[in-house]
């Protein structure tokens, strides 16, 4: 394996952990009032690394197919505490698919933050077993399939709720 790719799968690697990182500090109460713009600049740190894994070359493994891995850790306790930390507005509307499936599906930003978090750490898995070419594969694979389009549903939630909480202000009444 080339330098590049372990180079790549250790900056990756890292955005990864940071993201998993924040967020779990963000699901047990830090950042107070500021939980939302903190979770997007969180997705939106991560989508950029996953942007990096779309503009490369496809990742292919040697006989196409991914070494086991032991089950992967469970992330409810992670989902159930942002959904009470994010309460009214976890739930919101997304079309999935622009270009093949334009009707509006009902999303929630708790399931949508795990799930990327899922993959991360899966992929992670694969880079601490010290098998950097798999993790870049499944993180590619991945944001492909997955977590590319979690990330990219929460970031457009994220910035409307942050927009909305800046922009729709009340006029305030000065007396003159």
């Amino acid at each position: 394996m080339s330098d590049e790719w372990n180079t790549l799968a250790e900056r990756i690697a890292g955005h990864a952990q940071n993201y998993i990182d924040g967020l779990t500090r963000l699901a047990g109460g830090e950042g107070g009032d500021a939980i939302l713009p903190l979770l997007l600049m969180e997705v939106a740190q991560v989508s950029a690394a996953g942007t990096q894994l779309g503009a490369m070359e496809d990742v292919i493994l040697k006989g196409n197919v991914e070494p086991a891995l032991s089950e992967d850790p469970d992330i409810d306790p992670l989902r159930t505490a942002l959904a009470a930390r994010l309460g009214p507005v976890d739930d919101y509307a997304e079309v999935f698919d622009p270009y093949k499936d334009t009707a509006v599906t009902p999303y929630r930003l708790s399931d949508d933050l795990s799930a990327v978090a899922a993959d991360l750490i899966h992929g992670l898995r694969h880079y601490w077993a010290g098998r950097p070419l798999e993790a870049v594969w499944w993180w590619q694979y991945s944001y492909f399939n997955t977590w590319g389009n979690h990330a990219g549903a929460a970031l457009r939630a994220l910035h409307a709720l942050v927009a909305h909480t800046r922009l729709d202000v009340v006029e305030e009444h000065t007396v003159v």
